[in-house]
């Protein structure tokens, strides 16, 4: 796979995944409780496919590496977001069953934008001189 294929694929697999738990955070009853928690989990998870995006489009190395480093960051936001939801007692088992795979997913994107992060902070200060 070409890394261009692979950064259109991680895109779309971002974008599906933020309309997943939009889906699901449709479904999520009504009561204040839930109203912090579902604003947080939206911003997160829309948030870690538009940088994607954005961190493709850099204007430099550097700027990659800081939208990547913003990425991971609201990624492992996601993850504890979901586990939050997973976890609270009021919540109907339905719900915390739809919940499993978003929380496959955040996982492995975490894993997978941490991984890009630091083999591209390593690569930000190697030269030719200086692997």
């Amino acid at each position: 796979m070409t890394n261009e294929a692979f950064k259109s694929e991680l895109e779309e697999r971002t974008l599906t995944f933020t309309v997943a738990v939009m889906d699901t955070l449709y479904r999520l009853p009504r009561h204040p409780l839930f109203s912090v928690i579902m604003t947080q989990l939206a911003k997160s998870s829309s948030s870690i496919g538009a940088n994607y995006r954005e961190a493709n489009r850099a204007a430099s190395k550097a700027d990659f590496c800081h939208k990547i480093g913003i990425v991971e960051k609201e990624s492992s936001e996601t993850v504890y977001w979901i586990a939050v939801l997973s976890r609270v007692s009021f919540l109907e088992a339905a719900l915390k069953k739809e919940l499993e795979p978003l929380q496959d997913e955040a996982t492995q994107l975490l894993k997978l934008f941490s991984t890009i992060k630091r083999k591209s902070s390593k690569n930000k200060y190697s030269t030719p001189e200086h692997p």
